[in-house]
């Protein structure tokens, strides 16, 4: 089974639309909308082409990752960094790597762009074998209300969250 990863185009988003419906149908800690999400992001000045991901499969598009923009903001400084959401597998090839490539994909691209922090909302057994470790480790939090162990962080780059702290500010359209 031979994964090909690659940079989204316009030919892809109604697959990926789909695939997204799909890998998070069955979610219990979801809308049900992150397809929704994924097109008002491609709109937004959030968005780096560069990190709108695709997993094929032959001619098949198989998996989905999408890292943008957001900020951390305290009282007297603003970071950079970057939200994973949403990262998607079709569920009959979930448990297959799909979804460790695209991250690890997509960390690479993003420190070669970079960036040095990305931030994700998430399953606490899943992304620490990925290097990612709680917010609240590097005093960030998170605008809303949310389990302390789902909201996490992680280094792109060596000291890439050094003297980092603050509130996370989301682009608007993850609230539209």
């Amino acid at each position: 089974m031979e994964i090909n990863l690659r940079q989204e185009n316009k030919k892809d988003f109604e697959s990926v639309f789909q695939l997204i419906e799909k890998a998070f149908e069955k979610e219990e800690y979801s809308d049900h909308k992150e397809q929704f999400l994924v097109e008002r992001l491609r709109d937004s000045d959030a968005f780096i082409p560069e990190l709108s991901i695709v997993a094929e499969i032959g001619d098949t598009i198989v998996g989905y990752i999408l890292f943008t923009k957001l900020e951390i903001k305290n009282e007297t400084q603003t970071f950079q960094s970057l939200a994973l959401a949403p990262v998607s597998v079709l569920p009959e090839f979930q448990g297959k790597g799909i979804g460790s490539k695209l991250i690890l994909h997509g960390h690479e691209i993003a420190k070669d762009l970079g960036y040095k922090s990305v931030i994700l909302l998430g399953h606490q057994d899943y992304y620490p074998r990925f290097g990612y470790e709680l917010c609240k480790k590097y005093n960030i939090k998170m605008p809303f209300d949310v389990p302390a162990e789902n909201c996490m962080i992680i280094e792109l780059i060596e000291d890439g969250l050094k003297a980092v702290s603050g509130e996370v500010v989301y682009p608007k359209e993850f609230f539209d």
